[in-house]
């Protein structure tokens, strides 16, 4: 069938097509005008990803947008939860209404509560819905206008809620077990800080650090005096051995240094001296026997006397002072013997100290983090904010949602239309007939004997017009 057979034959079932159509337009006319009216609530919130992630992972404040995606999904996951639905019923007290009570009368529910019926009607009416933006559309459709605002901003609100509380109680059970933390930190500080206490108190100390310090000193200072003491031990122990040498030779201490630096027996060695010279002039002029004479003897004697005694005297000083720089040598080697031994004891209590020390500056610290975050927990556990923004609150509709009759009525039109020549088409098929020409076509194997034109009134043949002229008949 070509296109002028089907308009050839629409044309003459014309009748049924405008009858389906009439009716298809009046049905769906009538089942718009039948349908419950409901309303549709939309309530527009702003989620903002790149916050949220920034919050759980600071080193990547950035969000890739498969990543942004997938948080979107979820937030509309968190939005059409039963935990947002039921958290929406006993914010509004759905489950006190008589009104929402009553619509559940024709749901038996399964023998569940009226509180989870209510959150599955909820949901069955709820529907969120994202773009590509951070904007997440939920919408809710009730026969009440009033009740469908209410629920949508109720959901809204509810989602908010809900994830101030996901982010705050995580925080709020940190928060309570640092607390609990702090405590047992806190006991194992105080008792390094007492062992501490007690250590210095034991070893009487004031200062480690000062007491080691003026120690090491002490120690630096009997070595030097130890090294100058060898040296004048030494220095001593030559010249005494320099002077048993002279003695044992048979030969006069007078050639000692020791001697020779000895201004008293300088002085007793220049009297002896001038007594000598004034013997030999006294023996020339008095002689052996003169009283003068022997008296000058009798001083020159008690002079070599006195000069024997004090060169004695100056040989039994250096004896003296080499016993003495040994015996001093021997009690700077003891004293340093003993300093070095109240060194390693220092540093046997030093090492006690230092681990003593180092325990209580462990357990500072981890007291110390301990706090800081437990102060950072409970700072987020009073968090007040999320990074979700309500962006446009749900209004009253002015207008149903549906049932939106011109919408279904021109529906209906090209649904009848199709309809329409649908059945035009079946019944074409199922009757078929010779409208024209091309019907034939040869398909019946029939000799074509003639074809009338389209019929033409008898006065337009004739040329005449006038009410005295009847027309010939139609040939159809």
């Amino acid at each position: 069938m070509n296109l002028q057979q089907f308009f050839q034959a629409l044309r003459a079932r014309f009748g049924v097509f405008v009858l389906i159509l009439a009716a298809t337009v009046l049905a769906a006319t009538a089942v718009s005008l039948i349908m419950p009216t409901t309303y549709k609530a939309t309530v527009s919130l702003l989620v903002d990803a790149k916050d949220e992630q920034s919050l759980n992972n600071s080193m990547r404040p950035l969000m890739l947008p498969q990543e942004r995606l997938s948080y979107l999904q979820t937030q509309k996951d968190i939005i059409a939860s039963k935990k947002v639905a039921r958290k929406v019923v006993q914010d509004l007290k759905l489950a006190e209404k008589p009104s929402a009570i009553a619509a559940l009368k024709n749901d038996d529910g399964d023998g569940s509560s009226i509180e989870d019926r209510l959150v599955e009607s909820l949901l069955k009416k709820l529907k969120v819905e994202t773009s590509q933006s951070n904007v997440v559309e939920v919408r809710f459709s009730s026969s009440d206008r009033q009740y469908s605002t209410q629920v949508a901003n109720a959901f809204a609100k509810a989602y908010i809620d809900t994830m101030l509380e996901f982010r705050v109680q995580p925080a709020r059970e940190a928060a309570a077990w640092f607390d609990e933390q702090l405590k047992g930190l806190r006991a194992n500080l105080e008792d390094a800080q007492l062992k501490l206490t007690d250590n210095h108190q034991r070893q009487k100390i004031v200062s480690a650090d000062e007491r080691v310090d003026v120690e090491n000193s002490r120690l630096s200072a009997l070595s030097d005096e130890l090294v100058r003491a060898q040296e004048q031990t030494y220095q001593w122990a030559s010249r005494e051995q320099q002077a048993h040498k002279f003695l044992a030779e048979g030969a006069s201490p007078d050639r000692l240094p020791e001697v020779l630096d000895n201004s008293f027996v300088q002085r007793l060695k220049g009297d002896l001296l001038r007594g000598e010279t004034k013997l030999q002039e006294m023996a020339t002029q008095y002689g052996h026997n003169h009283p003068q004479y022997q008296r000058q003897v009798s001083e020159n004697q008690s002079l070599r006397e006195t000069l024997d005694t004090e060169m004695k005297k100056v040989v039994a000083g250096i004896e003296s002072s080499a016993r003495q720089s040994r015996q001093r040598e021997a009690a700077l080697a003891q004293s340093l013997a003993a300093q070095r031994a109240r060194m390693l004891s220092l540093k046997d209590n030093r090492n006690e100290f230092t681990v003593l020390r180092r325990n209580v500056e462990s357990a500072e610290r981890a007291y110390d983090t301990a706090m800081q975050r437990s102060v950072v927990s409970q700072v987020e556990s009073r968090a007040n904010q999320t990074s979700v923004t309500i962006l446009n609150p749900a209004v009253v509709p002015n207008r149903p949602a549906s049932p939106n009759i011109a919408l279904n009525v021109a529906l209906s039109l090209v649904i009848g239309c199709m309809l329409g020549v649908g059945i035009v088409m079946l019944l074409e098929i199922s009757d078929r007939r010779v409208r024209s020409l091309n019907d034939l076509d040869n398909a019946w194997n029939v000799p074509v004997l003639g074809e009338l034109k389209p019929w033409k009134p008898a006065n337009r043949l004739l040329g005449q017009s006038g009410r005295n002229h009847r027309a010939l008949p139609n040939p159809g």
